[in-house]
């Protein structure tokens, strides 16, 4: 079988996803699959670099790799891709979309409130908001842009930055607790990830710099553990999930606060998902696996098909 992996992009996360896909490789059973580098550095790329593939096994991140785009391309193409639709996609992209729908299902999520201007300071709608309070991109990932302002003098300097990574910008409350991950595969609940960052919030360096954060299996209390279950599982049907996500989440009084639903989360050494699924018994590479297996079930396209399907693209 041969497997795409698409990494690389167009967005600021470029260098996160080109490690995702490194990492990939690095993992992949070379006795199931023959494994095709795809580095995305335009659009067009696509076009050319994906014919004849059975599966493109997606290592974007940001614009053009979580937001539905690469999905729907992939789709015209008859391309079966592993994760997320292309509506899911494009739901968990939009953090104020999302927050809006798990707020209609009756899930706590932070208090916040969307700017699409520098103007839109001046109505007032961050009146009912005190510091500390959170400034990022609505549509971005891996805590670029992302500030937790605690004074009106760093607000306007948060702003600023946030807006140099996309046209809207969500102003959120800052819920302090214990941050925690809950990340679901193929239906299977993985472990519960506790987070303890060594910067002040869970911010890029955090993230991708090797003992940047303690990241360890969290103890919860049974009711505890069975209202974050509970809370993951639904925002993955509410946005329409499947395959796989993270769920991030901030833990406070024992109540969950869903922060956002990632479609594609990292696949680093340093990642969350690889490290929940290795607690339950997965091995990288056995992970690979079933995210692989896991897509071309949901899009009911066998083995043997898919490689008929690429032979035939390739004529």
């Amino acid at each position: 079988m041969k497997v795409g992996v698409i990494m690389g992009g167009i967005s600021s996360e470029r260098e996160v996803s080109l490690a995702t896909g490194k990492e990939m490789m690095a993992h992949l059973d070379k006795t199931k699959y023959e494994i095709i580098p795809i580095d995305i550095r335009r659009k067009q790329d696509l076009l050319k670099q994906a014919q004849g593939i059975d599966v493109a096994l997606l290592a974007l991140h940001g614009s053009f790799g979580e937001d539905g785009t690469i999905q729907g391309a992939l789709e015209t193409m008859g391309i079966p891709y592993t994760g997320c639709t292309l509506l899911s996609s494009a739901l968990c992209m939009d953090k104020d979309l999302s927050k809006r729908l798990l707020r209609y299902e009756g899930l706590f999520t932070p208090e916040w409130t969307l700017l699409r201007s520098m103007d839109d300071l001046r109505n007032g709608r961050l009146s009912r908001f005190s510091y500390p309070m959170v400034v990022k991109p609505n549509a971005g990932g891996s805590s670029i842009g992302v500030t937790l302002v605690r004074n009106e003098e760093k607000l306007l300097e948060a702003l600023q930055t946030a807006f140099v990574y996309g046209e809207e910008v969500l102003v959120e409350e800052y819920i302090e607790g214990e941050e925690i991950t809950c990340s679901i595969l193929n239906g299977e609940f993985l472990p519960v990830l506790s987070i303890k960052p060594g910067a002040e919030f869970f911010d890029y360096t955090s993230k991708y710099e090797p003992g940047g954060s303690d990241e360890q299996v969290a103890v919860l209390d049974d009711e505890t553990a069975k209202r974050v279950r509970e809370a993951a599982e639904r925002s993955f049907s509410a946005l329409k999930c499947s395959v796989y996500a993270r769920v991030d989440m901030m833990l406070k009084n024992g109540i969950p606060y869903i922060l956002e639903v990632n479609t594609l989360p990292g696949m680093t050494e340093t990642s969350l998902l690889p490290r929940s699924a290795r607690a339950a018994g997965y091995t990288f590479s056995a992970l690979l696996d079933a995210i692989i297996e896991g897509s071309l079930a949901v899009r009911q396209v066998s083995q043997p098909a898919a490689s008929e399907q690429a032979q035939s693209q390739a004529g």
